[in-house]
């Protein structure tokens, strides 16, 4: 009994001491500096993502010139019309990649900024971790977005060229995301431990 309770006691301090080191020294001001951030970088990035779905890569078909007898909508051809995404009609699979790499991003970024104006309190830690989780989505979205658009804009020729720098770059991202996830989700694990190992001692 008495070795079960000393093992049981040295996991619960070594959970706390793992809370401790990842906590931060001045919360409340992390707290403040990341709301502001946050909203900052969350409405940047739904800004340029809106941007990029009505003026997307490539450009759009321009309208003819039109005479008497037609109208704009007599211009649509093979289901082409004036004001539709060129690329889209080139190159529908990569185009569809990047209208979803795109809207993830838009999607995520005004679900953060809902969150931090719908009064959820920040120093409540599963609330921190979802922020910072839909920060992982947007950056990450964002990252795939750049990288759709880039292959539709670049000469087939000088794309595969640069290919495999691309992969070991986004390898070395797939690292990082996963570090801070990891790092994040065990935050939150330590948080859920500990809370629970207090509400046992209280009762």
């Amino acid at each position: 009994m008495e070795e079960e309770e000393s093992e049981s006691k040295g996991w619960k301090d070594c959970v706390k001491s793992v809370g401790k080191w990842m906590s931060h020294m001045d919360k409340d001001k992390w707290l403040m500096d990341m709301r502001g951030l946050l909203c900052v970088m969350a409405t940047v990035m739904a800004t340029t993502t809106f941007q990029s779905a009505t003026n997307p890569p490539g450009g759009v078909w321009p309208t003819l010139p039109i005479t008497n007898e037609e109208s704009v909508k007599d211009q649509c051809r093979h289901g082409v019309c004036p004001g539709y995404s060129v690329l889209a009609v080139v190159e529908q699979d990569e185009y569809e990649r990047f209208l979803i790499y795109n809207t993830t991003c838009f999607i995520s970024s005004l679900a953060v900024c809902l969150l931090l104006v719908s009064g959820f309190p920040l120093n409540h830690r599963f609330f921190t971790w979802l922020c910072s989780i839909g920060m992982c989505i947007i950056i990450t979205s964002l990252t795939f977005t750049y990288l759709s658009a880039a292959s539709m804009n670049t000469p087939d020729n000088l794309w595969k060229e640069k290919y495999f720098m691309l992969g070991i770059v986004i390898f070395v991202w797939i690292g990082l995301l996963g570090l801070v996830t990891f790092v994040l989700s065990l935050r939150l694990f330590v948080w859920i431990v500990t809370k629970c190992i207090d509400k046992r001692k209280r009762n």
